[in-house]
């Protein structure tokens, strides 16, 4: 299912942005005019036997440390096989981050601000969404930790 198709039969509040084709999240904020903290991304990780999509702010590095602290079990991000395998109807390497339409389990980082607007990338490297956060949370019910690595600490990212 397209995220657009699943947000307009949801009858959310967003709007859908055209944009040169961007593969990283910065460079979607770079090609859209703002901050990247604006922008989020989404990341699939392994963890042992269960996938798992952790969504995180543009300039941010996933703490895999500290999702394993949360998860019980170690996390590794996952290869393109996965993620092509999981994400079918997007385009090679693009991700959503409603992993509940996949049946996966969303994690969201506890420093995006609820009441900010946030910007994703659809299932097209140039189409972004844009929607409140709060929106979001209520259509996906991400569970909200903290999982962005820190400067002081040495950890795997991605």
């Amino acid at each position: 299912m397209r995220v657009a198709q699943f947000l307009s039969e949801q009858h959310a509040n967003f709007e859908t942005v055209v944009h040169p084709p961007a593969y990283t999240s910065q460079k979607r904020a770079r090609f859209l005019h703002i901050p990247g903290r604006h922008v989020v991304k989404s990341i699939l990780l392994a963890c042992g036997d269960q996938s798992i999509l952790a969504v995180l702010s543009a300039p941010d590095h996933v703490d895999l440390a500290a999702i394993a602290r949360h998860l019980g079990k170690p996390a590794r991000l996952a290869s393109e096989l996965e993620v092509a395998s999981l994400f079918r109807d997007c385009e090679c390497g693009a991700l959503t981050p409603f992993g509940s339409l996949y049946g996966i389990p969303t994690l969201l980082e506890e420093s995006i601000d609820p009441d900010s607007t946030i910007i994703f990338e659809s299932q097209e490297h140039a189409v972004a969404i844009k929607m409140r956060c709060r929106d979001f949370e209520m259509l996906e019910r991400p569970r909200r930790c903290g999982f962005r690595l820190g400067l002081h600490r040495e950890s795997p990212t991605a």
